[in-house]
């Protein structure tokens, strides 16, 4: 796909610090201690059956949502796996919901009763012809949005955190104290990586520099991940059903964390 010029991203919200470090300072306390602990593993169902709300693929929602899926950038180094997917199609606003199940996030792993999988959004909104002309995606607690001019959706994907970032997002508009440069730093410097790599298989730090931290060049079309495509306004049961139990239940329409 042609790379496209830099997009001007905004913020509907204000970042929540402690919410986008899952390990606060209680990690680097419990760190300093040397009590380690063994946090839970994922557990991701079989799919069922049947899953609340789903819609044959032949139907017009899911073929609207097969068609407006992203295609993800990873950066190459991504060491956990998108585990599973789901659409969710909005019955009465022109916007589906992208919901990703990466099997662990990079921190975090060794905490009691943590979310042992990494649940992920990225928003697409369309208009009456079925064009994609806005993205929203969930950044550590944020919601950043832009338009989006009518062609195949990306998104670029963190390394090991999974934050979803509209493709060539420009640096400076990302929340200060969520910068990658933020996050590239943390990839050395928390004790709880080394922690994590203790309870399941994953990486001791980001071993490579800045510039390829923030190259996102391995591309990962969505739609053949699609377990199911769901039309609701609260794709809880469906989700539970398809993720587990357990699983981040972040919100599910951007609305619910910024202005509509």
């Amino acid at each position: 796909m042609h790379r496209s010029a830099a997009l001007r991203t905004k913020r509907l919200c204000r970042p929540r610090l402690f919410h986008s470090l899952r390990p606060t300072l209680a990690v680097l306390l419990v760190g300093l201690l040397g009590v380690t602990a063994c946090g839970p593993h994922a557990a991701i169902p079989t799919r069922p059956g049947v899953v609340p709300g789903a819609v044959a693929a032949d139907l017009p929602a899911a073929r609207l949502a097969t068609a407006l899926a992203p295609v993800l950038y990873l950066q190459p180094d991504e060491g956990f796996p998108l585990s599973r997917s789901v659409a969710v199609v909005h019955p009465d606003s022109l916007i589906i919901a992208y919901h990703l199940l990466w099997r662990d996030d990079v921190h975090g792993a060794w905490i009691p009763r943590t979310v042992p999988t990494d649940q992920e959004i990225v928003w697409v909104g369309y208009d009456s012809t079925g064009a994609p002309v806005r993205v929203w995606t969930y950044w550590h607690g944020s919601v950043l949005t832009t338009a989006w001019p009518r062609r195949q959706v990306a998104i670029d994907v963190q390394w090991g955190k999974h934050g979803s970032l509209p493709r060539n997002t420009v640096g400076s508009d990302l929340p200060r104290l969520q910068s990658l440069g933020m996050f590239y730093a943390f990839s050395w410097m928390l004790p709880d990586i080394w922690l994590s790599r203790l309870n399941r298989e994953g990486p001791l730090c980001f071993c490579h520099g800045f510039s390829r931290y923030r190259a996102f060049t391995a591309a990962e079309p969505l739609a053949p991940h699609l377990a199911a495509v769901i039309v609701a306004r609260d794709p809880g049961p469906a989700l539970t059903a398809l993720f587990g139990v357990r699983y981040s239940e972040k919100p599910a329409w951007p609305w619910l964390i910024g202005p509509r």
